[in-house]
């Protein structure tokens, strides 16, 4: 073997050991964003539920006036208006959860259709 082809061999081994330790870390990187954006939409929902039940609470004959219940409840709508500025990143899984479902629906569907036809 010439210099030449060792040198061009010993490259393209480094490429592509290159290339797989990209497609690894991309990969690692994507699952680590989309749990991120999970428990993102996850801790939306907490919030709102939470807000929703400190308005029924405040709403309530006996509670109604409290300063205090107000204050939670403004602070909680508060805290929910500024989760949602971080709405484009739990979006992707809800984004990705929503094809899936019209996916298996499309699929059940097709299925329904076929046991009328018969």
């Amino acid at each position: 073997m010439s210099r030449l082809e060792i040198i061009l061999s010993a490259i393209c081994a480094l490429s592509i050991a290159l290339n797989i330790g990209i497609f690894v870390y991309t990969r690692a990187a994507i699952t680590r964003l989309l749990f991120v954006s999970e428990e993102l939409g996850d801790l939306q929902n907490m919030i709102d539920a939470f807000a929703k039940h400190v308005k029924s609470v405040y709403d309530l004959e006996m509670f109604y006036g409290d300063i205090t219940l107000e204050h939670l409840l403004n602070h909680a709508v508060s805290f929910n208006e500024q989760l949602e500025t971080f709405e484009h990143i739990y979006s992707l899984t809800e984004e990705a959860a929503i094809e899936t479902e019209e996916e298996s629906g499309e699929e059940l569907d097709d299925e329904s259709e076929e046991i009328a036809s018969a």
